[in-house]
């Protein structure tokens, strides 16, 4: 399974999963050490917080699946940034989206093949 989340990002380490109903929860956390702010570029190791985030990803034996990461919030080291504390990213999703990168470039694809009915519901 590990080698499956790599294919999201290589920063994700695998933790578990659980199937409920038609659903594949999937857990994963950063293992990075130290990440870059995304607004002075200066690398951080000092831990503010965590909260959990979660994004949908492409379908498993036509289970939804949902990531769930224990994301990471560090304290900007570089006292002249205009921020004090950040996020980590990865590059399977944007910022905010509920969505991974590839399930939204498969939805778009699949809309430019078919009717945008007959792709709803697929999805």
């Amino acid at each position: 399974m590990n080698n499956i989340i790599k294919f999201l990002d290589s920063n994700l380490e695998y933790v578990t999963h659980e199937i409920i109903e038609d659903t594949v929860y999937i857990t994963v956390i950063s293992n990075r050490i130290s990440v870059e702010c995304p607004y002075c570029s200066k690398e951080s190791k000092k831990l503010h917080s965590y909260y959990t985030r979660s994004f949908q990803d492409l379908p498993i034996q036509d289970k939804k699946v949902i990531i769930i990461i224990k994301n990471r919030k560090f304290i900007c080291e570089n006292k002249e940034c205009s921020k004090t504390t950040f996020s980590e990213n990865f590059n399977c999703i944007e910022f905010k989206s509920k969505k991974s990168k590839r399930l939204i470039k498969y939805i778009i694809d699949l809309s430019m093949r078919v009717s945008s009915i007959n792709a709803s519901i697929i999805y």
